[in-house]
């Protein structure tokens, strides 16, 4: 088993920007990837970001490319996400989710650990 647990989320306001990190315990050698969704009230889970664990390789939602970036830390066990130029439509409850062997990185059902998720909230 693998818990995980989100961090970092809160209230700014419109192009500010928050750094969310995820801290995986428990048997994390046995994970493929690690990534990001979020939902928003009445939306479906949307994938972010996600970066593989052998070879660090990122993946993004490509709308996001530029204001957000992914990045890990092998000896922690963590993975951050940093998100710039925050806008309202960003609200959401985001989730950090681990994958044993992802095939389709941007499909949730792909994922097999998910931790509770952490509240952003942005201003405008």
């Amino acid at each position: 088993q693998v818990q995980l647990v989100e961090s970092g989320g809160g209230l700014v306001q419109a192009g500010g920007s928050l750094r969310l990190s995820c801290a995986a315990s428990g048997r994390t050698f046995s994970l493929d990837a690690m990534g990001w969704f979020r939902q928003a009230p009445g939306k479906e889970r949307e994938f972010l970001a996600a970066i593989t664990w052998s070879d660090g390789r990122a993946h993004y939602l490509d709308v996001l490319k530029g204001r957000f970036t992914i990045s890990r830390d092998n000896a922690k066990n963590t993975v951050d996400l940093q998100m710039n130029s925050l806008k309202p439509e960003d609200t959401a409850l985001y989730y950090c989710a681990a994958s044993k062997g992802v095939r389709r990185i941007g499909d949730p059902h792909d994922y097999d650990y998910w931790g509770p998720g952490t509240q952003v909230t942005v201003s405008s």
